[in-house]
């Protein structure tokens, strides 16, 4: 009878590196799991065929990882495309315009923080100016003749992108955000919810003043389903990788029903499936649920399944083991610059639905 893999526990040295440690150390439970979704990506997913999403949710920037982690992957072009919470773009640029923020307890006396103006993101404090300040450098931007027009969140973050990277290189900053990697990586930054954020709330504010910016939602929606359609249709591959959950995964996940079930097109689910949460299924707190319920709805191919992970982890413990892992074990890649393929993926996307035929009434 075969039982699976022997665990073969040795003892840890001093000097152990991290990929040592995910490959020798990490043997059961959700060390196994994290230890899975590393060798996964460095293995398979890394690789010139596939296409590769991100999902970002919770508070991850402020933590310092959007510059340590997710822009390292970027430039090395292991992440093609992005859907964040607008709060992780918001709050990774106030580094960039010389702000500090600083680690604390996060027990600490909240009307006493409040009486004297500071802000707390758990063990995360800064000054309330760090908002106020930021929040007027977005709206400068955001008054410039280029953004007076409804666009996809995709643009907007390239063209913000392309302001943060000047204050950066202006203040002679080592810090780089996500903005302006992507940026600089043609890495497209979509956020699913674009109004839930400080960023859209100040788009809606600008717009009582007569400002034309506007989200266009649509567009989104249209432009994430191609990039997978092309992905798909080329011969290549999809993955997802998803920390947390909330409405990022979802977003990710809906291109597939998306292509399949709305415009009738033929295909199967994307094919690689790595997430890190600490959500529960049984509670209806697994945002878009597990890989195999995603797998009903046409979210992944049921034959890529056992190419699915899913690490019940905090994602502030495992982006930065993973980022780690991958950055030593895979290959990099040339960025795909998706960003400035968007309109000719979408032309292919509205031409090849024009010609299915999905059904448009109830039997």
């Amino acid at each position: 009878m075969t039982y699976g893999v022997k665990l073969d526990p040795q003892p840890i040295a001093a000097g152990l590196s991290v990929r040592e440690l995910v490959d020798r150390h990490l043997l059961a439970f959700n060390g196994a799991r994290l230890r899975e979704a590393c060798q996964l990506f460095a293995r398979k997913i890394a690789q010139d065929d596939v296409t590769i999403g991100v999902t970002l949710s919770g508070a991850l920037t402020p933590t310092g990882l959007g510059t340590a982690a997710l822009v390292p992957l970027i430039r090395a072009g292991l992440i093609d495309w992005v859907v964040s919470t607008g709060a992780n773009l918001y709050h990774d640029v106030h580094r960039s315009l010389g702000f500090e923020l600083f680690g604390s307890s996060p027990y600490t006396n909240d009307l006493q923080l409040r009486e004297q103006k500071i802000i707390r993101i758990y063990d995360i404090l800064f000054d309330q100016d760090v908002l106020l300040k930021s929040d007027a450098f977005f709206r400068q931007c955001m008054r410039g003749p280029e953004f007076q027009r409804a666009m996809g969140s995709a643009e907007l973050h390239y063209l913000l992108g392309r302001y943060t990277q000047a204050r950066e290189q202006a203040m002679g900053l080592s810090y780089v955000s996500v903005l302006t990697a992507a940026y600089e990586a043609g890495v497209p930054l979509y956020t699913s919810s674009p109004g839930d954020s400080t960023i859209g709330m100040n788009v809606a504010a600008l717009a009582l003043k007569g400002n034309r910016l506007a989200f266009d939602v649509e567009k989104d929606v249209n432009e994430t389903t191609a990039l997978v359609y092309q992905a798909k249709k080329s011969g290549g591959k999809s993955a997802v990788i998803i920390f947390g959950g909330g409405s990022p995964k979802n977003f990710i996940l809906q291109t597939e029903p998306q292509i399949q079930e709305i415009m009738g097109l033929d295909e199967k689910g994307h094919d690689y499936f790595i997430q890190f949460t600490d959500a529960r299924p049984d509670t209806g707190g697994l945002s878009g649920a597990t890989p195999s319920e995603a797998m009903t709805w046409g979210k992944v191919d049921p034959e890529q399944l056992p190419d699915s992970v899913v690490c019940y982890c905090d994602s502030t413990i495992a982006l930065p083991i993973f980022a780690a892992y991958a950055l030593d074990a895979a290959r990099a890649r040339t960025p795909r610059r998706l960003y400035d393929a968007r309109e000719q993926l979408l032309a292919q996307l509205a031409a090849d639905y024009a010609l299915a035929a999905p059904p448009d009434e109830l039997e």
